[in-house]
């Protein structure tokens, strides 16, 4: 699998910007001491759809990447928003501002761009419309449920984070006995097979025969997290439904479907995270007026999130 999660839909691109006057050179010997200014250009790149950064970086050995005039023969280079920047024969335009999207993501996709194995990945799924986008962490192959997608990589990773900590929830299926003793070890933290998990709030919502319906929440998102903390206390899970990821809810979106998050929304719930130069204007099309359904998780009182019991989806 790859080790970034993003579209292909990167080539379509806005009309040339009109070049500056100066012509300073990007190389190393040119570049002034004073940094503080500016943003890497393979970030800049990456905003704009190009590729991803470790692509961009490659590009600019190959001597593919050139700014106002001059070929650009190293990565630590950076943008003001005046340069004149060309990848290979086309010009490039500016990034678009930040933006967010909620996706349904079905079971049977995986969330990476390329599968070796041929299997059908998410972006494939995706409708073209939308702009490059990567995801904010993933979802294995079986598991559901709510994916945000983003076209602004620098957020995505903010949002992964573990000290951002933003609690992720889901709707968990499982093979086995749920007793007090199995909730309070998963609420403890363990160490499973070498890795460690934090605390994990589990509340058992039914039973069905040999099943039972839990809702999980976890704030880390390590790899098949859920899965292998709920075989450490001996219960199978057998279906997995992200319902919830921070402040943004999966609501009644379809499988499949995809629902950009009003940019008020979103500068409300994640803006702290977004560097102020990347923040979209009351005019961006991501504005409220785009979408005014996308829907909040706004957690209330107990943390053991109540008030989805008996709404566990149908066996």
């Amino acid at each position: 699998m790859t080790e970034r999660r993003e579209t292909g839909q990167s080539k379509r691109r806005k009309p040339a910007r009109k070049a500056p006057a100066h012509t300073s050179s990007p190389s190393k010997s040119t570049e002034p001491a004073d940094w503080s200014e500016g943003e890497r250009i393979a970030k800049y790149l990456a905003r704009a759809g190009i590729a991803s950064r470790r692509e961009i970086e490659r590009m600019i050995e190959a001597g593919d990447v050139v700014v106002n005039g001059k070929r650009l023969d190293s990565p630590a280079f950076k943008v003001t928003g005046d340069e004149h920047i060309k990848v290979g024969n086309k010009v490039v335009s500016a990034p678009e501002a930040t933006r967010l999207w909620r996706y349904h993501k079905p079971s049977g996709l995986i969330t990476t761009t390329y599968d070796p194995e041929g299997r059908r990945t998410v972006f494939e799924e995706l409708s073209k419309s939308l702009p490059r986008v990567v995801t904010v962490g993933r979802l294995d192959l079986s598991t559901e449920g709510l994916l945000l997608l983003t076209n602004d990589g620098a957020l995505a990773r903010a949002l992964e984070l573990p000290k951002t900590a933003l609690v992720r929830t889901y709707r968990v299926r499982a093979h086995g006995t749920v007793t007090d003793a199995k909730i309070e070890t998963l609420a403890a933290g363990m160490v499973v097979e070498g890795v460690t998990y934090a605390p994990i709030t589990a509340t058992l919502d039914r039973e069905t025969g040999a099943n039972a319906w839990l809702t999980v929440s976890l704030s880390e998102g390590k790899k098949r997290e859920v899965r292998r903390a709920l075989e450490a206390v001996d219960l199978q899970v057998n279906r997995l439904i992200r319902i919830s990821y921070g402040p943004f809810e999966l609501g009644d979106l379809k499988p499949g479907a995809v629902e950009e998050v009003p940019t008020n929304i979103m500068l409300e719930t994640v803006g702290e995270h977004i560097p102020f130069a990347h923040q979209p204007g009351t005019s961006s099309r991501g504005s409220a007026r785009t979408n005014p359904k996308s829907r909040l998780h706004r957690p209330r009182g107990s943390a053991k999130f109540s008030r989805h019991k008996g709404n566990a989806p149908r066996d």
